[in-house]
């Protein structure tokens, strides 16, 4: 189906695992716009409820493929962000259901953005993140500048941004960058079960909680007290709403459907 990652669904999970492991996963034209497309596939895809995104190989994503950049010569990255990764961003943080990252190694550059626009992140313990624009004279980008500064606060953000530090697994969880370390051989064991959990959960739910907390960053609280009377109607109304009511009154486990 794709020619630079692999994309599967099983029991309700889709995993997307970008899949050019010779060049650490690089970005290239052809794969940020694959992953566009299969942003798009899981959106619509009502089998989907949960989505997993890693790496083949070592790396999870070491940012834009500076051989084709080279290549390319003297074109205008704010249009390459505006037309390739911009809309990963904009499709990840709009996707109805969680995404889960398998961070399976170095994530760098853009790569790290991919990472801190996930949900949730697993990470492996030989992992680490690197804002590494500054090391080629950039800036942040594909988002990096919203996500850091509220996972760290703007001082360590300014740190990690200007100096391009590499930041360690451990130090991730530290810092909040991260939901938990693992073991190396743990990380697909681990994410599958987070996964399975989320396949079985109040999809829709879900989705309205990730948009509540995406709307905070940028509301007041009498605002977000509207919005979560708004929300909580639209919920009110699901199918899983009324499964999940049923199942407490008759005392058993619900099963919810994402409806």
């Amino acid at each position: 189906m794709y020619e630079c990652l692999l994309y599967e669904i099983n029991d309700g999970i889709a995993t997307i695992t970008l899949n050019r492991p010779e060049i650490f996963n690089a970005f290239n034209t052809k794969l940020t716009f694959e992953l566009q497309d299969a942003l798009k596939q899981v959106t619509k895809d009502v089998q989907v409820r949960v989505v997993v995104l890693t790496g083949a190989g070592k790396a999870f994503c070491s940012g834009q493929d500076l051989n084709e950049a080279a290549e390319l010569g003297n074109r205008s990255l704010s249009e390459s962000l505006h037309n390739r990764y911009n809309p990963i961003i904009r499709g990840m943080r709009n996707l109805p259901k969680p995404i889960i990252c398998a961070l399976n190694g170095v994530a760098a550059g853009a790569g790290c953005s991919l990472v801190l626009a996930c949900d949730v992140i697993i990470a492996s313990a030989e992992a680490s993140l690197t804002e590494a624009f500054i090391n080629i004279g950039l800036v942040l980008d594909s988002g990096s500048s919203f996500f850091l500064p509220r996972q760290v606060g703007s001082l360590k953000a300014f740190e990690l941004s200007t100096l391009g530090s590499k930041i360690k697994a451990e130090e991730a969880l530290q810092l909040g960058l991260v939901n938990q370390v693992v073991a190396p051989e743990n990380l697909a064991e681990n994410v599958t079960t987070l996964a399975a959990r989320y396949a079985q959960a109040p999809t829709k739910a879900i989705g309205l909680i990730k948009k509540m907390i995406n709307k905070s960053f940028s509301a007041t609280l009498d605002q977000m007290l509207d919005y979560e009377a708004y929300c909580q109607e639209i919920a009110g109304r699901s199918d899983d709403f009324r499964e999940g009511v049923l199942a407490f009154r008759e005392k058993r486990k619900p099963v919810f459907k994402g409806q």
